[in-house]
């Protein structure tokens, strides 16, 4: 019994007394290691007598305890002291200048989706967003597009072999339509929404990307008509290209999820760019000589079976709905001839025509001033 009492106030003080990490280790390999004190007086207990075991051996548990948790309560100590102490010496010294030049550019399509979202928040629009991977019966049916459908085809769509809810495939969203659905049976009516994002078709060419970017919008309400939509399109691209003189020609067409559907072209002009070569700018009407007629997106009144679909009567809501691609009204805009591009990840492509963090696009200030 006296020699353990010594051995723990003596291993107790030593503990304490260690003045580094390094110490402290060596310590508990001295006290507690396969070749070390306590543990030889655990190896002990084996050959003692069952009384002698039964006396000792509460003693010797104890001591190891004792001193695990002394080793334990020295090493929190140690390393908080350290901590201390570096986080004394390291500082951060927030006055050094700022680089000359910015390392870091806003992508044009995340600004023309600012561009857009600041657009028609003013006409009363909200943003909503919806899943990327999305099974067919959203993709496809709830948009009145039967099993025959071209666009159901393997060649345009990315499909998954997993099987959706409703026991048809999930799948790449192909539009952004999809979210339409989902607000409607969501929300309800009256609505007034744009669905920006990401969309997915198998196709890759100077025009066109397997992944891009699509902006819908939808208005759902009673009395709607023809003649609201091309109010809101032209007030739309007026703002967005910052003229006044955007002629609109609206083409009938089909599209399975709206009925009357029209092609919305737009009147453009040619004229020299800085290189000297010519190329198209939207404005004026495209019947004028040096002038011509652009295909810009689809549109038209909602279909019937798409409200029905989506838990409303067609007979008290109408609405109407667009959609036009993000990537080609940046490529309109700011004179960029590849859609490739845009993915390439080229530094000086990013730094020609990317955006100043701080250049928010805003109505009064311009939605679309170079930084």
């Amino acid at each position: 019994m006296g020699e353990v009492e010594t051995l723990e106030g003596v291993a107790v003080a030593r503990i304490d007394a260690a003045e580094d990490l390094a110490a402290l280790e060596a310590l508990r390999v001295e006290y507690l290691g396969k070749q070390g004190s306590i543990s030889g007086l655990l190896k002990t207990l084996g050959g003692m007598s069952p009384e002698e075991r039964q006396t000792e051996g509460p003693k010797i548990h104890a001591l190891r305890e004792v001193v695990q948790a002394a080793l334990a309560a020295r090493k929190d100590g140690l390393e908080g002291a350290a901590l201390e102490a570096r986080l004394a010496a390291e500082t951060l010294d927030l006055s050094l200048p700022a680089p000359d030049a910015p390392k870091g550019s806003v992508h044009p399509v995340s600004q023309v989706m600012d561009e857009l979202a600041e657009i028609f928040a003013d006409m009363g629009f909200a943003v909503a967003t919806g899943p990327e991977i999305e099974d067919d019966w959203y993709n496809f049916t709830a948009l009145n597009m039967p099993e025959s459908h071209p666009a159901r085809a393997m060649h345009d769509t990315f499909y998954f072999p997993d099987t959706a809810p409703q026991g048809g495939r999930m799948l790449l969203r192909t539009h952004t339509s999809p979210v339409q659905v989902r607000t409607m049976m969501a929300e309800g009516t009256p609505l007034r929404i744009i669905a920006p994002g990401r969309v997915y078709r198998s196709d890759s060419d100077a025009t066109h990307t397997p992944m891009f970017h699509q902006v819908e919008g939808l208005v759902i309400d009673k009395d709607i008509h023809l003649g609201h939509l091309k109010w809101t399109l032209e007030t739309f691209l007026k703002a967005f290209f910052e003229r006044d003189d955007i002629v609109l020609r609206l083409r009938p067409s089909y599209f399975p999820f709206t009925e009357p559907s029209v092609e919305v072209d737009v009147g453009f002009a040619i004229e020299n760019g800085p290189d000297g070569k010519g190329r198209r700018v939207l404005g004026g009407s495209g019947d004028e000589p040096g002038h011509g007629w652009m295909e810009l997106l689809g549109s038209g009144m909602v279909n019937r079976k798409v409200i029905e679909m989506s838990g409303l009567d067609p007979d008290q809501w109408q609405g109407f709905a667009f959609g036009v691609g993000v990537d080609r009204l940046a490529m309109l805009k700011y004179g960029m001839d590849d859609l490739r591009a845009f993915f390439d990840g080229d530094v000086r492509w990013l730094k020609h025509y990317g955006f100043s963090a701080f250049d928010q696009p805003t109505l009064s200030g311009g939605v679309g001033a170079r930084a």
